[in-house]
């Protein structure tokens, strides 16, 4: 593997940056520009915000903060949490989102990929997945950040998705997620089995021993929130030490 882009990951409600465990239990951090323009200035390769209370609220904060951010910030933005039609995702792409990140109604109506895939191209098109290992070798995909089933087996999710036109895949394991012990290595060596699509691992990277077994696993990125958030390292930092090793 030649390089790894690091994914800084934002997580919103409201006004504010939050971090929990295991995708619930949030804790207010901060103002999310803030924490966006630091980890740009640090050597971040992309941003992602999801807005944890889309789906509830209105979407003008969280589109004020892209707007914001796309002023200061020159990298990659994706942006994610209750995008439901291509109007949702239209108004978000066209106020300086590169990608939209789609989890729940994905899995509700899959043929929806194909549309927003259609009408925007799939390197715009971030899958999202919350995977939660159910038993051995079974990874079920969960929706509604982390709290409802969808019965989905995770491989078999990826593959139908990959048919459908999705061009990449943004996995966070729930079981580790806010941990910080280290990311499901397991996980991540089952989806590269069967896909070729760009995988941005997420969920609990936090142990710095584990980066050598993450450059064999060949993904594309590592989306980081915690280590960040409470200014353990800077992106910069995890680039150095992953070409260290």
């Amino acid at each position: 593997m030649n390089s790894l882009r690091i994914v800084s990951r934002i997580d919103l409600k409201n006004d504010n940056v939050i971090k929990g465990f295991h995708l619930e239990g949030w804790k207010k951090l901060g103002r999310p520009i803030n924490f966006a323009k630091k980890y740009y200035l640090n050597g971040a390769d992309e941003i992602i915000f999801i807005d944890s209370v889309a789906s509830l609220f209105s979407r003008d904060k969280i589109l004020n903060i892209l707007k914001e951010s796309s002023k200061k910030i020159f990298i990659p933005i994706g942006i994610g949490g209750g995008i439901k039609t291509i109007e949702d995702a239209r108004q978000i792409l066209n106020n300086g989102a590169d990608k939209i990140v789609v989890n729940t109604a994905f899995v509700k109506n899959p043929m929806l990929i194909k549309k927003f895939v259609k009408t925007f191209g799939s390197q715009s098109i971030m899958l999202s997945i919350q995977a939660k290992k159910r038993k051995q070798d079974f990874w079920e995909v969960f929706t509604e950040a982390g709290r409802e089933k969808s019965g989905k087996e995770v491989r078999a999710w990826i593959k139908y998705a990959e048919k459908l036109g999705v061009g990449e895949l943004l996995v966070t394991s729930v079981d580790n997620e806010g941990l910080g012990k280290g990311i499901d290595l397991e996980l991540f060596k089952e989806i590269k089995k069967i896909t070729n699509l760009p995988i941005i691992a997420g969920g609990g990277f936090g142990n710095l021993k584990q980066i050598k077994d993450i450059k064999k696993l060949n993904i594309s990125g590592i989306s980081i929130a915690q280590l960040f958030h409470y200014n353990a390292e800077t992106p910069n930092s995890i680039k150095k030490k992953f070409h260290e090793n």
